[in-house]
């Protein structure tokens, strides 16, 4: 490991928003009063990178929680250290594993789940790790509180309809739907956040995809 990732790591453990492995489990069914101190929504961002969704839709919405979820350490630190230099307290990253996910939220807790440009895992023998196969979707079911909405924005086409395929087959409903985001009129302020990597695939001209489901009627 460089020197440079090893240097993030040891400064993410000194980060009071930053929680790792076992630090968050015992906020389970608790985040908003026992990390954040208020009673307010709680909102993931899965495979949340860098952070730049986490800590742009925090600033947005300032009475809402937002905890980006990374098992990269070297890339949390980036969000991590721009939430703490700039005072924004509705910030929080935990560093686990997505498949653990029902070992750190409890049943109803979380109000709001951003999947940004994960890894769409195009390859067939690695179905199950998509972030919106059936083993993530039963996960989300449990931890969302009903009506609680899931967003995917990707810019792979194979994984966007892979993911409205599965909307289809679990009988979910649909709030939102494009195959090219920013030649739609559903871009906002919330849909115009840009990652890292949404800024390079804009400038080579790539589309954006975007889902926005919930459980609803389930």
């Amino acid at each position: 490991m460089g020197k440079d990732k090893l240097r993030k790591f040891a400064e993410i453990a000194t980060f009071a928003n930053v929680l790792q492995l076992d630090e968050g489990k015992v906020m389970k069914g608790g985040w908003a009063k026992k990390h954040f101190g208020n009673d307010w929504p709680v909102v993931l961002e899965l495979a949340c990178g860098k952070g730049e969704y986490t800590v742009n839709l925090a600033k947005l919405f300032p009475e809402k929680n937002f905890i980006g979820i990374d098992y990269k350490g070297n890339r949390i630190w980036r969000g991590a250290k721009t939430a703490l230099e700039e005072g924004i307290s509705n910030v929080a990253f935990l560093r686990i594993q997505i498949e653990t996910l029902l070992e750190y939220f409890a049943s109803g807790e979380i109000d709001e789940i951003w999947i940004t440009f994960p890894d769409p895992q195009p390859q067939l023998s690695r179905e199950k790790k998509r972030l919106t196969s059936d083993k993530f979707l039963e996960k989300y079911n449990i931890v969302l509180k009903d009506g609680g909405f899931v967003n995917l924005k990707t810019d792979n086409d194979g994984l966007h309809a892979y993911t409205h395929h599965k909307i289809l087959e679990w009988k979910l409903s649909v709030h939102s739907k494009t195959e090219d985001l920013y030649r739609s009129d559903l871009i906002d302020d919330v849909l115009a956040i840009k990652t890292y990597y949404e800024k390079k695939y804009l400038a080579h001209d790539k589309n954006i995809n975007y889902l926005k489901f919930s459980f609803t009627g389930q």
